[in-house]
């Protein structure tokens, strides 16, 4: 059931009379697996009972003879869709056997004994009525989208609209027409032949610009003289342990909770309900998509450190930092052949992996025969990241000179290296396995034939930031400059309308470059490369950067390993999901994948 949400926590109340929350009474205690005792109840209940209710389907779990079944029927939920599993007795079973897939609702159940319940006067100014037409259940998924609830699927509930099992009621304006408010109730004797002859509320929604007072009110009167009418015994309902509002407005009527549990799956829109409370500190993209994953299925996440995006993540007796996607399953020493870009040539060199020809830069003569060797070269730190202090399609001495230079600010060992033509390509390894896969573009502009290339620049950069969550900006540095010189313009020219200009060499994310998924199209042999070169750097989590010249085909060359790599970069692969398998084997979401 959905109603208006109040954050503040109520004092826990139950109704000690009612022991057991499927045991009328006022009627002799049921045998718990054939529900003798009670009359007209000696077949027992329909075993398995499901509803559909049009947003979801209501399980009865005290139908189904054993837990598993019950659990295997609640991963049949389908897309969008809200499962609930109600009246369950043994709840810390079902949770034992499937913790990464269900989760216990958070709501209290609340019933009304109809024997006692009186109706109330007559509605102020709106009218209480049955579906009139297909445009009601429009307006009544309108307000579901209001309060934030599951909608109905529309062709379902007009066809369910004489059902003998579902009622829906409606509060309606009677001067405009329109439907100001909502309710569902659910027939459990018609519905499986309940033996305690129950029914249940759900989805009491009003519309939150209607100006009328008391229409919850009313919906949960009308809903509740209609099953007395019909002879059932109670009312139950259910409602989030912290709506202050909701709660008070069913004690007045005469609701007293009753301890009955329900499950739910661990799907996007239950999340809030099982992932606790929100982390408060302020992490890069690159943490956060790790820390969502992990709450999501309910692991355990500590912030170390929010300025280096350090963070620990517990699940069971296991506790493991991490710093981004860079963990303590790294070692010192694979996290060494990452990091000094040498070592990483010669580690997978002895592998048997293509790489380029590369040298350390040293006196002027040795980097210029170099230069003559290969026509073109890349200048870059041994040491470093992000892109920083990289000079690509280096063809002459002055240029030459200069990159080493501003190479040697970032460290003091730079790495001349072959320039190889190709596609810029980074594949995503996770426990040797490849995961994602993406050809990465250097930072671009179109122009207008109005604004000059410094101003299309900065405005892309402010695009890139906005879209990266501030990660990805283009850099107004000498580098920038070099590329829009060497295509002949300079900074203060108007770029011709629809001419796209690349103003930068490196695709690196962090320099304005963009990815673009290419996982399903890598050619099996460099899917093999990747595997080989993350086993021969001995490392679990390893973004490899490659140069490819057809993406279709099978050559390649591997320039860098990254032992920290972006997983937020590669959307819609599951990379947060494979990197938390590898962490916490036993928190898979879906233990059969």
């Amino acid at each position: 059931m959905m109603t208006m949400q109040n954050r503040t926590q109520t004092p826990f109340r139950i109704e000690r009379a009612l022991v057991s929350a499927l045991m009328d009474e006022d009627s002799p205690r049921p045998n718990r697996r054939t529900g003798a005792g009670h009359p007209g109840a000696e077949k027992g209940p329909t075993p398995r009972a499901v509803v559909n209710c049009g947003w979801g389907r209501l399980l009865f779990a005290n139908t189904f003879p054993d837990v598993g079944e019950l659990i295997e029927a609640m991963r049949q939920e389908g897309p969008g869709r809200r499962d609930i599993a109600l009246y369950l007795e043994d709840p810390h079973v079902a949770l034992s056997q499937a913790p990464t897939e269900l989760f216990l609702d958070p709501s209290h159940t609340y019933r009304l004994r109809l024997a006692g319940f009186r109706p109330g006067g007559e509605t102020r100014g709106f009218a209480i009525e049955k579906l009139r037409g297909r445009q009601d259940v429009d307006a009544v998924n309108r307000i579901y989208g209001a309060r934030g609830m599951v909608t109905m699927d529309p062709e379902f509930c007009w066809s369910e609209r004489d059902s003998r099992v579902l009622t829906h009621l409606i509060a309606t304006d009677p001067v405009s027409g329109a439907v100001i408010g909502s309710v569902t109730g659910v027939d459990h004797a018609r519905a499986f032949k309940d033996p305690q002859n129950g029914s249940s509320l759900w989805c009491l929604a009003v519309d939150p610009q209607a100006a009328y007072p008391g229409i919850g009110e009313a919906l949960v009167r009308a809903l509740a003289e209609h099953f007395k009418e019909r002879g059932r015994s109670f009312m139950d309902l259910s409602v989030l342990h912290d709506n202050a509002n909701a709660i008070a407005l069913y004690e007045k009527l005469g609701f007293r909770r009753v301890p009955v549990f329900a499950l739910k799956t661990k799907n996007p829109i239950n999340e809030k309900l099982f992932a606790g409370p929100a982390v408060e500190a302020s992490l890069n993209p690159y943490a956060m998509i790790i820390i969502n994953e992990a709450r999501r299925r309910g692991i355990g996440v500590e912030v170390v450190d929010a300025e280096s995006n350090l963070f620990r993540l517990s699940f069971g007796g296991r506790s493991i930092l991490c710093r981004e996607s860079l963990s303590e399953l790294t070692s010192a020493v694979a996290l060494f052949r990452c990091d000094d870009k040498a070592v990483t040539r010669r580690t997978l060199l002895r592998a048997g992996l293509s790489v380029p020809d590369q040298m350390t830069a040293d006196g002027m003569d040795d980097n210029a025969a170099f230069l003559e060797r290969h026509g073109s070269v890349v200048v870059k730190p041994a040491r470093g990241e992000q892109g920083q202090g990289i000079t690509v399609d280096v063809r002459d001495a002055e240029t030459l000179s200069w990159a080493v230079s501003k190479a040697k600010k970032i460290c003091d060992t730079v790495l001349l290296e072959q320039f190889v033509q190709g596609q810029d390509v980074r594949i995503l390894v996770i426990d040797y396995r490849v995961v994602a896969a993406a050809v990465r573009r250097p930072a671009e502009i179109v122009g207008t034939g109005e604004r000059t290339i410094a101003q299309l620049i900065e405005a892309q950069s402010r695009r890139r930031a906005a879209a990266t969550g501030g990660e990805s900006r283009i850099p107004m540095d000498e580098e920038t400059e070099r590329c829009v010189r060497d295509a002949g313009f300079s900074m203060d020219s108007v770029l011709p309308e629809g001419q796209t200009l690349a103003v930068r060499k490196t695709a690196n994310l962090h320099t304005g470059g963009t990815l673009h998924d290419i996982t399903d199209r890598l050619h099996h042999r460099v899917v093999e490369a990747a595997v080989e070169a993350a086993r021969a750097l001995d490392i679990p989590v390893v973004g490899l950067d490659l140069l490819i010249p057809d993406l279709l085909g099978s050559d390649y060359a591997i320039i860098e390993a990254n032992e920290r790599p972006g997983l937020a970069n590669h959307e819609p692969q599951p990379t947060a999901e494979r990197f938390l398998d590898l962490l916490f084997p036993y928190s898979a979401v879906d233990p059969r994948a």
